[in-house]
């Protein structure tokens, strides 16, 4: 993800320091994001400050302990305008834990395994949509309804695909199953034939 250039993006309006950051990333982006680290934004913020994206220095404060402030540099600001000039690919591809489970499922050939995997995450995904669509409506920030419409589009895409699945893997019975599993070839099985252990 690249929140460094989230960051970035703020600091454009002006200097900022840690925890001021970390409420307003959390106040823009909504609710569906989920807090953000401070650990991991100091990590973010020293990253950009070792490549002179942003500067640092130490305010001091009258009854608390000095801050860190950082600011943009002409460098950062060059670097937002290049993200934000091109478009986002996906950052893992359409690699997916559940894809890989759908996969694993239909290798079992078994059609109650395809069917309690799908009907699993069908379920997972509809309580997420109702949270998602609560949230949405409450949402006061024009943007932050934006991106919790598009977390909507993303659940809806995927309990669209749980339909697909159910249509292809378990039509007439499953025979889709028993045919994909007749389909692949034996495995040989040689007597003593089993993981042999290397010497060593």
């Amino acid at each position: 993800m690249a929140i460094q250039h989230a960051v970035l993006a703020m600091l454009a309006d002006g200097p900022g320091y840690g925890y001021e950051l970390k409420g307003e990333f959390e106040s823009s982006v909504g609710p569906q994001w989920g807090p953000l680290n401070i650990g991991h934004l100091y990590q973010i913020l020293d990253r950009l400050s070792r490549d002179g994206l942003v500067v640092a220095h130490r305010e001091e404060q009258p009854t608390k302990p000095d801050r860190v402030v950082y600011e943009i540099t002409d460098d950062g600001r060059a670097e937002l305008d290049r993200w934000l000039g091109e478009p986002s690919p996906r950052s893992g591809g359409f690699r997916d834990d559940f894809f890989l489970k759908v996969t694993a499922a239909a290798r079992s050939g078994a059609t109650q395994t395809v069917r309690t995997v799908l009907g699993n995450q069908r379920a997972h995904l509809l309580r997420e949509l109702r949270n998602l669509d609560g949230l949405r409506r409450k949402a006061d920030d024009p943007v932050v309804g934006l991106l919790l419409a598009a977390a909507c589009r993303h659940v809806e895409a995927d309990l669209a695909f749980i339909d697909d699945a159910e249509s292809v893997l378990l039509a007439d019975g499953g025979s889709a199953l028993a045919t994909m599993a007749a389909a692949r070839p034996a495995k040989p099985s040689e007597e003593g034939s089993g993981p042999t252990r290397i010497a060593g």
